[in-house]
């Protein structure tokens, strides 16, 4: 099946000048999403993972699905002031300014095996922040997952020596 062929391009979104990698149609597809979390499945059905860590929005959607597929927990990692209970924080440079990520502070266990996961891995902003609250939280980072790698952005570059692994590389 030809995963990329369901990724629409669109142009200006959300600002003038990117092209945004829009997974709807992907989603729509419920042949190719259970391809695409079949795939990262098998591609960590070794490693022992406990729970799978995923950035809203998009990341909930995958992140669930996968934590289903694979009989894990699922723990959010959002924006401040949406979870209910006590956090920890992790602020991060952007492009443009600062954002903040929190993830609530008993939702790993020590030791945890953890995998983190997003649709979509530019800048590695995002993922690099969510790699250090999870093991601020406690927990052992295994490797981060994506739908898709924009290579040419060089996020990967922020994420050390985490191994990546993503469908999609662009």
């Amino acid at each position: 099946m030809d995963i990329k062929s369901l990724i629409r391009d669109v142009p200006d979104f959300p600002k003038k000048g990117i092209i945004f990698k829009d997974i709807t149609p992907l989603l729509k597809d419920p042949k190719a999403f259970q391809e695409v979390i079949h795939k990262m499945a098998e591609h960590y059905k070794d490693q022992k993972i406990n729970s799978i860590v995923a950035m809203e929005s998009r990341g909930f959607i995958l992140g669930g699905a996968l934590a289903i597929q694979m009989g894990v927990s699922f723990i959010p990692v959002r924006k401040p002031g949406k979870l209910p209970w006590k956090t920890l924080q992790e602020t991060y440079e952007l492009e443009y300014g600062k954002d903040t990520l929190e993830i609530h502070q008993d939702s790993i266990a020590k030791g945890d095996k953890v995998l983190v996961l997003d649709d979509v891995l530019a800048t590695g902003g995002t993922a690099a922040a969510t790699i250090r609250l999870v093991e601020r939280a406690g927990g052992n980072v295994i490797g981060a997952c994506f739908l898709m790698h924009l290579g040419f952005l060089n996020g990967h570059e922020k994420l050390k020596s985490t191994p990546i692994f993503s469908i999609l590389h662009y």
